[in-house]
């Protein structure tokens, strides 16, 4: 991805917008510094979700196959009463439905960015491990089952299968639990997310969202976030990050088997 270059050839109109825009572009100084409010331990929630539906849009718009399993076929397990459009598997889904999709998944189980972060390992393994391919006739039910495995594994307090019934009001317990026990199966119960995989996607993902005009926000440093900042950089803090994985729960503590390294896809 390159940034157009203002040229004498650009309409008058372009060039005082891009000038007025880069004018209003915050700039540290010596009296106020601004910093980016999104981190690897704390990313930001919006953008994150964000760049996530990017990272999902592109696995669809650019699959080479239409493989896949029943288990994820909206069709044979609808996520609602509403009827199942003919076209349900022909035509790609916008970055903002896939976007709305996950936010409010996220937005009413109250899960958190590093959450989101997480979904996108395990539903790349999913594609890589069971040889399958992301599409409209299956994106939602994947990143769902996505959705359940990092919610258990990330969020101290996790979300059950029945809460999410309570989300997608027509869909069956049942159904939530095949579902997850099939996704489990087809990564062959590799939940673990080690700090160096997490870390490489939460800055790959960083990078998808510049390239499609996604700013991180930057809010001015002020004396509580300079503190917060210093106290997060103690010895103490290092050593929690150094830790061999990202577990926050023993909910799924021991279904680790064959621990091969997840790989990054949208890299």
């Amino acid at each position: 991805y390159k940034k157009r270059r203002i040229s004498q050839y650009e309409p008058r109109s372009y060039q005082t917008e891009h000038l007025h825009n880069n004018a209003l572009r915050k700039c540290s100084s010596c009296s106020t510094i601004f910093i980016d409010d999104s981190t690897v331990s704390q990313p930001n929630l919006k953008n994150t979700i964000k760049a996530v539906a990017y990272a999902v849009y592109f696995h669809i718009r650019n699959r080479e196959s239409n493989r896949t399993l029943e288990i994820f076929d909206e069709k044979a397990h609808p996520l609602s009463k509403e009827l199942v459009p003919e076209d349900y598997s022909t035509r790609d889904p916008e970055h903002k439905h896939i976007y709305r999709f996950v936010r409010n998944l996220f937005s009413a189980a109250q899960l958190t960015a590093e959450c989101a972060i997480v979904t996108l390992v395990y539903l790349e393994r999913l594609l890589h491990y069971a040889e399958i391919n992301i599409m409209p006739a299956n994106w939602r039910r994947i990143v769902l089952g996505a959705i359940l495995l990092s919610s258990k594994v990330w969020d101290d307090q996790a979300v059950w299968n029945v809460d999410y019934c309570q989300i997608l009001k027509d869909i069956a317990v049942e159904d939530i639990n095949d579902l997850e026990r099939k996704f489990l199966e087809m990564i062959d119960f590799n939940i673990n997310v080690p700090a160096s995989v997490y870390a490489k996607y939460y800055f790959d993902l960083r990078v998808l969202a510049d390239a499609n005009d996604l700013s991180f926000p930057l809010e001015p440093l002020n004396k509580e976030r300079a503190i917060k900042l210093e106290a997060m950089s103690t010895e103490e803090t290092l050593a929690k990050l150094q830790k061999p994985s990202l577990f926050r729960s023993n909910s799924l503590d021991g279904m680790t088997s064959n621990p091969r390294q997840s790989i990054v896809i949208i890299s």
